[in-house]
């Protein structure tokens, strides 16, 4: 009974999940006030709430320059002005998503206290719908927010202080806006701070100002991310093998290497295909200092510096990668493999190929001209059997004289019966206007992109089975490829409409599908 007696009481465990944001029960005065006098507004909310980011989330237009205080007592919030309020004007108090409650801070967005200190409140308002430029899909929980046109401060690093943000379909809504011109934008923010400050976020604007003299809807903003201005290294390294890795922000047009020091023999230089990543095997890696110069169509972007110890060591263990698809080479390919370092020899009496578990001898590993990393293993091979590709111990030698460890690939051929034929019968009402059509697979990737200039038929063989869908871009200034868009240069992301019909092929089935891109998207 003593015992029994020690238990302690507790609060009941369990239960469904908080789900809910806190709601205002109570406004003191009310919200949409007219003639306010004072200088304090209580807020009272239905539970226990937080203010979190409150210097970036919440603002006041027309801006203070002595912001209020914001103080919370248990389920209330009281908001004192300690500057005095302009006669005759409208304010909008913009709590962003700074109100959550307690336990699992479940946000209250866009919510705003709007009050005027004269006998009118401002009531136009902006309404649209902020879409994605890759999909043309809605956005969830992008900024929109506006400036007047006098008081643009994009690039001054401001937050705005007319924003809100877009729900499930995209949708959003600015009220109680003054009748003047305004720059609108929207951001999908990486930091939470309205400020555009970051190339990896995304942005859309109107390239003109809107003149609000009446509410305005049907306002469309396409999110993009621009190219950065500024070529940049955002990496650079030697890697733990001795490669040199050079990594940029943007893409470099025909891109080029120069030592600018040292005797450098040969070295082995890899870009990528948009030139924006550089690889550097030198065959002696024997500086103390390295002075590289980047360059793009000869002309260089940035001088670089590599330092190392002399005392430093490198490590290499010979593997590769490959191009097989589920383990599968795809009809019409050869077997490619592509090693981590470049290649000096390979001994093919150490290689063995087995086609179920009998020895083969008739394939050949030869190197592909455009790098020292890549080789095509080819062979006669047959459908429903089983290969095993074995190196041996020693049979691999890289340019540093590492010999390779014993390492085996298993394959096998796919049957073509698994592929169909894709024919896109593509027409286009405007004869004078340029396109880039792509065929994207269920996960959004390119798998063929084709420029065009006049009605064609695009064939495609061997393709996967599965479900496609079509995107034809706008090729505005005749490159053949996609170009994004520029906020200080006013240009838009060039136009991209998406047919409307899913493509699915099966396996051993020859599609043909008509498509007409209109005059207008």
């Amino acid at each position: 009974m003593l015992y029994c007696s020690c238990a302690s009481l507790q609060q009941p465990q369990g239960g469904p999940r908080d789900t809910e944001a806190p709601k205002v029960l109570k406004e003191t005065p009310k919200n949409l006030t007219r003639n306010f006098k004072g200088d304090k507004i209580e807020i009272e909310f239905d539970e226990y709430f937080k203010l979190t980011n409150e210097f970036t989330e919440i603002s006041v237009s027309p801006s203070m320059e002595i912001p209020p205080v914001f103080k919370t007592k248990q389920k209330s919030l009281e908001i004192t002005f300690k500057d005095s309020l302009e006669k005759n004007t409208t304010y909008t108090v913009n709590f962003g998503k700074a109100v959550q409650d307690v336990n699992e801070s479940n946000q209250l967005k866009n919510y705003s206290f709007v009050f005027s200190t004269g006998p009118t409140l401002d009531s136009l308002q902006i309404n649209g719908n902020v879409v994605s430029s890759t999909d043309n899909k809605p956005v969830k929980d992008a900024t929109v927010f506006i400036f007047p046109l006098a008081r643009d401060t994009l690039f001054a690093k401001k937050r705005a202080s007319l924003y809100t943000t877009t729900d499930s379909a995209g949708n959003f809504s600015i009220k109680n806006l003054r009748d003047q011109k305004y720059t609108i934008y929207a951001l999908k923010e990486t930091s939470p701070d309205r400020i555009y400050n970051s190339a990896n976020e995304e942005i859309a604007f109107l390239k003109d100002p809107i003149n609000l003299i009446k509410d305005t809807s049907n306002i469309v903003l396409k999110l993009f991310k621009e190219v950065p201005e500024q070529f940049r290294i955002v990496d650079r390294k030697i890697d733990n093998d001795g490669k040199i890795l050079i990594i940029a922000n943007k893409p470099v047009n025909k891109p080029s290497i120069k030592f600018l020091d040292g005797d450098i023999k040969d070295p082995i230089i890899e870009f990528s295909a948009k030139g924006d990543t550089t690889q550097i095997w030198l065959k002696e890696i024997t500086f103390d200092s390295l002075k590289v110069s980047i360059n793009s169509d000869n002309k260089p972007l940035d001088t670089l510096v590599f330092k190392r110890g002399k005392k430093d060591t490198y490590q290499r263990i010979i593997t590769f990668s490959n191009n097989l698809s589920g383990g599968k080479i795809r009809p019409g390919n050869t077997l490619n493999i592509t090693f981590n370092i470049p290649i000096a020899t390979i001994d093919m009496n150490k290689v063995d190929l087995l086609e179920d578990s009998v020895p083969k001898r008739n394939f050949n590993i030869k190197k592909i001209e455009t790098s020292a990393r890549k080789y095509a293993v080819t062979y006669p091979w047959v459908v429903k059997k089983r290969y095993t590709l074995s190196f041996q111990d020693n049979a691999i030698q890289d340019i540093y004289g590492t010999n390779n460890k014993a390492i085996k690939l298993d394959f096998e051929l796919d049957e073509i019966e698994n592929y169909g034929t894709l024919s896109l019968n593509i027409s286009k009402e405007d004869s004078v206007k340029n396109y880039v059509v792509m065929l994207l697979t269920d996960k959004n990737i390119i798998y063929k992109e084709t420029p065009i200039t006049s009605n064609t038929t695009i064939v495609i063989k061997n393709i996967p089975t599965g479900k496609y869908t079509v995107k034809v871009v706008e090729d505005s200034n005749s490159n053949g490829e996609f170009d994004t868009g520029n906020v200080k240069l006013k240009i838009q992301p060039e136009k991209s409409w998406f047919y409307e019909k899913d493509i699915v092929t099966r396996a051993n089935w020859d599609r043909e599908e008509k498509i007409v891109i209109p005059k207008v998207f």
